[in-house]
Formats: C-alpha cells, structure tokens, sequence
C-alpha cells in the first residue's frame, strides 16, 4: 500500500495536513493582484512582498515595489522573519535575448521562529500554485539575494 500523508483536513478556512503543519489561504485581493502582475506590460524589475497574518491566518500583500534590483530588493526583506517575494526580473541571456521571468523566492531565514517557519512552509506551495510560477527559489539569508545569484538561479531554465 502506498503512503499519501496524513489527510487533509478544512475547518474555518484553514487546510491542516498533519498536527503542526498549517496552510494559509491566499487574501483574494492578493490574487487578484498577481494575476495583473503576471500580466504587466512594464519592463523594469519589480516586487511584490507578501507575508503571513497569523491572526487571519492568510498571506496577504505586504508591500510592492516598481524598478527594485535585486540589492535594493535584499533591504526590503526583513533579517529574521520569513517573506513571500515575487520578482518580475529583466533578464538578458548570454545570446543577447532579453525576458522577463516571475520568480517565486522564499526567504526563510535561520533563527525565525519555529511556528512562523511552519505557517510560511506549509502556506508555499498553495501560493506558487495560485500564482502559477515554476521559478521558485528559497533563501536562507537575505544576503544571498544578489543579481549574481539570480542569473545563477535562471542560467537552468533556457
């Protein structure tokens, strides 16, 4: 017999997968809004910061941000709690082509508390599948988050 993990179970808007692991809606003004920035016709670099509220138990827009590098991006996120970020990125291929991907970064930083951790790691791949993002990477320091690293990230999607 195959294993597939402790069922879900749904009480008050809430889906709980085993006895700890928590995953939060998406505020529905959230995905009205990433489904228009999905769909943006600027080409700057831009960001929206989106974060758990524990009390509604929801991710919901934190903060958005139009022509934001990478560097300036790091500074928006905070050191020691964890963060939902969506990055529409110019980025410029070795061949000289230029797109424009969505990526999906978890910053989950060492030394968050425990119960935060758990509510943004079970709450992350309802976002992603609500975004509908494929490039999704996780940060363990918001140091890591450079443009080095970035183009690093994308140099495997061609």
């Amino acid at each position: 017999m195959g294993s597939r993990g402790p069922p879900l179970h749904y009480s008050s808007g809430l889906l709980w997968q085993s006895d700890s692991l928590v995953v939060c809606e998406v505020d529905p003004e959230l995905k009205e809004k990433l489904r228009k920035f999905r769909f943006r016709k600027e080409t700057d670099n831009a960001a929206i910061i989106m974060k758990v509220d524990k009390d509604r138990q929801m991710v919901v827009l934190e903060e958005e941000f139009q022509n934001i590098s990478p560097e300036e991006l790091k500074m928006e996120l905070p050191e020691r709690q964890p963060r939902f970020v969506v990055y529409s990125y110019k980025y410029v291929h070795e061949d000289g082509r230029v797109s424009y991907p969505l990526c999906f970064i978890f910053s989950s930083p060492v030394g968050c508390k425990p119960e935060q951790q758990m509510m943004y790691a079970g709450s992350k791949n309802r976002l992603v599948q609500t975004a509908e993002l494929t490039k999704v990477f996780e940060i363990r320091t918001t140091d890591d988050l450079t443009e080095a690293w970035l183009q690093e990230k994308l140099s495997f999607f061609r």
